[in-house]
C-alpha cells in the first residue's frame, strides 16, 4: 500500500431507507467489485436517484459506496446486502460508485457518448484506501470489473432509434485501470 493512503478511510454511513428491505447475504460470498460512475452532477442527484423505489420489493438500484469528488466515502447499503447495480453480478458483488458527470444529461443520445470529466486525485485516493480496507474485510474478493466490463448491452439511441449505443460506459475510458490495479491485488475480469 502507498504510504500516501489511509489505511482506513473515513466511511459516512448514509444508509438508503429501504436497506434493511435488500437481500442478507454472507460476506464469504462476495468475490467482485464493480467499478460504476454515477453519471449525475452531483452527489445529492446521486442520492435522489438511489432512494427511488423502483420494485415490488420497495427497494430501488444502488451502488453499496459512493466517493464524491472530494474523496469523501459513503455507504448507501452495506456489503452484507445485495443492493441492485450490475444485472447478472448483484449477488457476488459490491458496487462502488463514483460522483462523476459521464454522459449526463443524454445518457442514450449518439452525440454525447463521451464521457470527459476526469476523476479527482482524491476520489482516486479514497478509492484505493476502499479497495485496501474491502481486502481485508472480505477474504473472498478476488476481481474487480467496471460496468462497461459487464454490460455491454446495446440498445436504440434516444435521438435516432436505428442507432445502437451501449447502455452503460462507465466508469469510462478516464478512470486510472492501471494505477488500481498496479496499487489493489484483484483481478480484473470482462467476460
Amino acid at each position: 500500500m502507498s504510504p500516501d493512503l489511509p489505511p482506513d478511510p473515513t466511511i459516512n454511513d448514509w444508509p438508503l431507507p429501504y436497506e434493511q428491505r435488500l437481500e442478507a447475504r454472507p460476506l464469504d460470498t462476495v468475490d467482485l467489485v464493480v467499478i460504476h460512475c454515477t453519471e449525475l452532477p452531483d452527489l445529492a442527484l446521486a442520492r435522489e436517484y438511489g432512494q427511488r423505489e423502483l420494485y415490488d420489493s420497495g427497494t430501488g438500484n444502488s451502488g453499496h459506496y459512493y466517493i464524491d469528488r472530494d474523496g469523501s466515502i459513503h455507504v448507501f447499503v452495506k456489503p452484507e446486502r445485495v443492493a441492485h447495480h450490475t444485472k447478472g453480478y448483484n449477488e457476488r458483488s459490491v458496487g462502488i460508485e463514483l460522483v462523476n458527470a459521464g454522459r449526463y444529461p443524454d445518457w442514450l443520445d449518439s452525440r454525447r457518448q463521451t464521457m470527459d470529466e476526469p476523476y479527482t486525485d482524491a476520489q482516486v485516493d479514497a478509492l484505493l484506501a476502499l479497495l485496501q480496507r474491502l481486502r481485508r474485510e472480505i477474504p473472498t474478493l478476488e476481481f474487480i470489473a467496471g460496468h462497461e466490463d459487464l454490460d455491454q448491452a446495446r440498445v436504440p439511441s434516444s435521438d435516432n432509434l436505428h442507432q445502437l449505443v451501449f447502455r452503460k460506459r462507465d466508469p469510462g475510458p478516464r478512470f486510472p485501470w492501471s494505477r488500481v490495479l498496479d496499487t489493489v491485488p484483484l483481478d480484473r475480469i470482462r467476460p
